[in-house]
C-alpha cells in the first residue's frame, strides 16, 4: 500500500542506514507538491532515474502557509503525501514542518540532491552537506508552463469566465 511508503523520521533515517549499507544510491528531494500534475510527474521520475531510492521530504501545511500564504496548501499534508507515494517512482514520503528541509537532509544524507531547474544549485538548500558527503546536487531542467500557481490561477480565471 501506498501509505506504507509514508515514513516517520525516525523511520527515514533507520531506512536510509539499511539502503546505505546495502550500497543504494538514494536521491532525496523536497517540495509542497500542492495540487500534484504532470510537472511534478516528470520531475519525481527523473530523480529517481538519478539513483536507487527517491526519498520526497513533504514541507507540512504549516510550512507551506509559511511559504506560499494564506489560503494554502489546496490539499491538507496527509493528501499530498498519500498521493506522492501512489507514484511509482517514489519510495519513501516524510513530512518536515521546519521552514527548510536543512535537518531532514542533515538526517538522511543523501548520495543525490536534486531541485527543479528554477534552483540554481549553489542556492539549494543542504547542498553543503551533500557535497561534504561526497554527493551530488543537481538541479534538474525546469518544464516550462507546469505549476500549482498558474493551475490555481486558471481555475480562477475559469470560474470568473463561467460566473461560479
Amino acid at each position: 500500500m501506498s501509505k506504507d511508503k509514508i515514513k516517520s523520521w525516525e523511520e527515514t533515517a533507520f531506512l536510509a542506514g539499511e539502503f546505505k549499507a546495502a550500497r543504494a544510491r538514494i536521491v532525496f528531494t523536497n517540495g509542497c507538491f500542492d495540487l500534484l500534475h504532470s510537472g511534478h510527474t516528470q520531475y519525481l521520475e527523473q530523480a529517481k532515474a538519478l539513483g536507487d531510492i527517491l526519498i520526497v521530504g513533504l514541507n507540512s501545511d504549516l510550512s507551506v502557509r509559511g511559504l506560499k500564504g494564506e489560503g494554502r496548501p489546496i490539499l491538507a499534508e496527509a493528501d499530498r503525501a498519500l498521493l506522492l507515494a501512489a507514484l511509482e517512482c517514489v519510495d519513501l514520503v516524510v513530512i518536515f514542518s521546519q521552514p527548510t528541509p536543512y535537518e531532514l537532509i542533515d538526517l538522511i544524507r543523501p548520495d543525490v540532491l536534486v531541485k527543479g531547474g528554477d534552483w540554481k544549485t549553489e542556492d539549494i538548500v543542504g547542498a553543503d552537506l551533500v557535497l561534504a558527503g561526497g554527493g551530488e546536487v543537481i538541479s534538474l531542467p525546469f518544464k516550462a508552463g507546469y505549476s500549482t500557481t498558474r493551475l490555481l490561477q486558471r481555475i480562477a480565471d475559469l470560474e470568473k469566465e463561467h460566473g461560479n
